[in-house]
């Protein structure tokens, strides 16, 4: 793997004219590049070019942008040195913790340092820059906070993580635990942060809690407590709404002005401000989307994320890292304290679970019984005799006399596991799915009346119609109902009452608490002012029925999601649910024991050797592309490839999977520029003991093909998510 010079935190150890020589990272996407170069720094530049600043170099001919990593006083290459261009800004935006961080994620995704490195430090804004002053503001020592109940120590002054003089107070007093105190080993987990320890934690949120004790605000006291220790805290959440909510939650508990926002959707200039707010040290609380998480906190004390399993945690360029391993790495390498947290525990968290690097932080059986709502399967018992063929519709009678009644005195979410009108249509006749005859896409409807056209293409129908293939019939039929199709049949159900839908079009953060339906696809369900008085799960078997590994999982976060937005002890009906076989996941979220489906799902996985009990790489390609790439892979023993074969035509032109939107495109997206079509791939499978020894295998690989100047690309993702 490319070494990266170890460069101190210290920049100024003796004069700049006397380390003349500058170790630049340049960026650039070239992997067989993927190493430090040295430049001359002309006196002129000497002061300016400090550790972590922002260069300009003369590179193949080109002028390209770096950091620099490290000032030497004589160089290593035995030739004449280009001078640096010039210093874009003397800002030390690159700190040696976040260096030693993006090295570490690029070896672990098989990717390269300016990869990641693009992703993880904003670009410059000038003005930004000058308007920010260099020293942060002195701000008044809060009152300490007091002791638990439960402790009979004398109460302390706490410290303080926004502290610019003078040293921390002996022995931090933790926050009150708030809403940790649902869970029994809370508590005790806020004091090891507030003391300085590194705890390393999996919690299982309760749900249908209210605004003084929702994960946002347990997450805001977890930050609390590591500023009482004198430290920072980063958090990381999926998306906008819920940084807007973890956003309210921390001003409530630390006051205005104690943290900042990262995401990608802010402006140049907000962004960077906020960054250079961190890097200065004007604050130590950082939360945001997987942008935030290489931001330079001081003196990280705590690193918390939400929702591991969301798909908006798992950046879709290369090197289309996690967050929740960048993360964990930054535990690692700081010291950290880690807390992970959700709903639904993913796989990947309950392997961690299982080898005792994380603790599970749950709520008592009673305490879960208490806040969990009431589910029904819809068409189960007396309801198939009741209700006939009812029981089993797209609304069944069940779900609208629960929502009927509960429209008496709050908001109803109805959860739709397809955006759009009519998302997939097939033969009336045979149930064959329709497909675009152009690229085999799916077929829609877009709108009422609209005709029929590919999801994936924009394809219409042939200019003789549609003709089955399979039965030669001329009929079509809808598959799956999308959410704006929903909305008109549950308008016309519910005459009078209000309808508001929240999808791909316009993503609502909350509702007011008014009678209301509210329609919303997975992941876009807005928050109800006092919780939803009925949350209904429709088409249960369109979730279930995901091409994908992780169905089974995957489609209880969806269901708990939207269940826990109810209010303790409400109705939530699932609908659509087959009746052929007993499904795990309808029995965990009946139950509510999510954890229950977590070791079941990755008992099965360790039998299977499937992820996350092996570790898997994707190579995709041409067929003459991948050959010869296989050929020239240098695997290590143990290492098993499957493939060539051809890709799945989904995850060639796009998915049937509303939310996973994660695509391999950017510059290394295979069959760009009309080269060979990217349709097959292979997979390779080795040990998670020795996943090092084959991502540097694939380093070298890239490292050789980018050297060679192939002319047809082939991707490489580590831990695909494509067919898991």
């Amino acid at each position: 793997m490319p070494e990266v010079p170890e460069v101190s935190d210290t920049t100024d150890e003796g004069r700049p004219a006397d380390r003349p020589v500058a170790a630049v990272v340049v960026e650039t996407p070239l992997a067989h590049l993927d190493r430090v170069f040295e430049y001359a720094v002309p006196p002129e530049l000497a002061s300016d070019a400090v550790v972590g600043a922002r260069v300009r170099v003369r590179f193949a001919g080109r002028d390209l942008e770096g950091f620099v990593v490290e000032r030497r006083e004589r160089p290593e290459h035995a030739g004449r040195l280009a001078d640096l261009r010039r210093v874009v800004s003397p800002e030390p935006v690159l700190t040696p913790e976040v260096l030693r961080l993006a090295r570490a994620v690029a070896d672990r995704y098989a990717g390269t340092l300016s990869d990641v490195l693009r992703l993880a430090v904003p670009k410059r804004h000038a003005t930004a820059e000058r308007n920010l002053p260099l020293e942060p503001p002195v701000r008044p020592e809060p009152a300490p906070p007091a002791l638990p109940a439960a402790s009979a120590a004398p109460a302390e002054p706490s410290g303080d993580g926004e502290r610019t003089a003078g040293e921390p107070a002996s022995g931090p007093v933790p926050p009150e635990p708030g809403p940790w105190s649902a869970y029994p080993a809370g508590p005790a987990w806020l004091r090891r942060v507030a003391s300085g320890e590194g705890p390393a934690a999996a919690w299982t949120a309760l749900p249908g809690r209210g605004p003084s004790d929702d994960w946002p605000r347990a997450l805001a006291v977890a930050a609390e407590a590591a500023l009482a220790g004198g430290r920072g805290a980063l958090l990381v959440v999926p998306d906008h709404r819920d940084v807007d909510r973890l956003d309210a939650a921390l001003t409530g508990v630390l006051g205005a002005g104690r943290h900042v926002r990262l995401t990608a959707d802010q402006g140049p200039q907000a962004r960077y401000t906020a960054w250079l707010k961190v890097l200065r040290g004007h604050v130590r609380v950082v939360i945001g989307t997987r942008a935030a998480a290489f931001a330079p906190v001081h003196d990280l004390g705590l690193v918390g994320w939400w929702d591991d399993g969301d798909d908006l945690l798992t950046e879709p360029r290369a090197p289309y890292h996690h967050t929740g391993v960048v993360l964990t790495t930054r535990a690692e390498q700081s010291g950290a304290a880690l807390l992970v947290g959700g709903f639904v525990r993913s796989l990947r968290v309950q392997a961690e679970v299982d080898a005792g690097r994380l603790v599970p932080v749950v709520a008592e059986p009673a305490g879960i019984r208490a806040a969990a709502p009431r589910v029904a399967v819809a068409g189960e018992g007396a309801d198939e005799e009741r209700d006939g063929p009812g029981s089993r519709a797209h609304l069944p009678s069940r779900a609208w006399r629960v929502a009927k009644d509960a429209l008496v005195d709050g908001p109803v979410l109805l959860q739709v596991p397809r955006r759009g009108y009519l998302p997939s249509l097939s033969c009336a006749e045979c149930r064959t799915p329709v497909r675009c005859t152009r690229c085999q896409g799916p077929m829609a409807l877009g709108s009422r009346g609209a005709p029929p056209s590919c999801r994936w293409c924009g394809s219409g129908l042939p200019v003789t119609g549609f003709e089955c293939g399979e039965c030669g019939s001329r009929r079509l039929r809808s598959s799956v109902t999308g959410a704006r199709r929903t909305a008109e049949e549950i308008g016309r159900a519910f005459p009078g009452a209000p309808v508001v839908t929240s999808g791909s079009g316009e993503v609502l953060g909350s509702v007011p608490g008014d009678p209301a339906l509210v329609i919303a696809t997975p992941g876009a369900e807005p928050v109800a002012a006092g919780g939803y008085s009925a949350v209904l799960l429709l088409d249960a078997w369109a979730s279930l029925d995901l091409p994908v590994l992780d169905a089974p999982i995957e489609s209880l976060r969806r269901w708990a999601a939207a269940a826990a937005l109810a209010r303790p002890g409400r109705a939530v009906v699932l609908c659509g649910v087959p009746d052929v076989v007993a499904l795990p996941a309808v029995e965990a979220l009946v139950r509510w024991d999510p954890a229950w489906l977590a070791e079941r799902e990755l008992a099965e996985r360790r039998e299977l050797g499937l992820p996350p009990a092996a570790r898997y790489a994707q190579l995709t390609g041409s067929r003459r592309a991948l050959e010869a790439s296989l050929h020239d892979l240098r695997l290590p023993d143990g290492a098993s490839v499957l493939g060539p074969m051809p890709l799945p035509a989904a995850a060639r032109v796009g998915g049937d999977r509303a939310d996973r939107a994660d695509r391999a495109g950017g510059a290394d997206a295979p069959g760009a520029g009309g080269r060979a079509p990217a349709d097959r791939h292979a997979l390779v499978r080795i040990d998670p003991g020795r996943t090092s020894e084959l991502t540097s295998a694939l380093q070298a690989l890239k490292a050789l093909r980018s050297a060679r100047k192939e002319l047809e690309p082939v991707g490489v993702r580590v831990d695909p998510l494509e067919g898991w």
